[in-house]
């Protein structure tokens, strides 16, 4: 299966797994977590401990139409296919892979002020 990863203050890379649950869970380190931040039919896989377990902070996810932060996603994560009409999560297509290759190519810095958090795209 043909992920995108994303890792904490690294640039993203395409990779490719076998797409078992065993492997999916060895990208992120533990139990998986789909999220599903985007219009497409694309799943953000990762850590469901993530936050809890304190793994570093990696990407935030933003409102689509405001662009405001809404969460955070702590420690390896992987973008992949999610079809719909699929039990199964499947490859990104090329297209995907170019558009969130761009999307994501900055890795984010964060800076913690009192309870409030400061992204900086590098």
């Amino acid at each position: 299966m043909k992920i995108l990863k994303l890792e904490p203050n690294e640039a993203p890379v395409e990779v490719e797994i076998e797409g078992s649950l065993a492997s999916m869970q060895s990208v992120v380190g533990g139990r998986i977590q789909a999220v599903f931040p985007f219009p497409e039919e694309i799943a953000l896989i990762c850590n469901e401990e993530g936050k809890l377990m304190g793994l570093p902070y990696n990407r935030v996810l933003r409102n689509e139409e405001t662009d405001e932060a809404y969460d955070i996603i702590c420690g390896t994560c992987f973008l992949c296919g999610a079809p719909a009409d699929c039990d199964n999560f499947t490859d990104l297509t090329p297209e995907q892979l170019q558009k969130y290759m761009e999307y994501y190519r900055q890795p984010e810095r964060f800076l913690k002020i009192g309870s409030h958090i400061i992204v900086i795209k590098e």
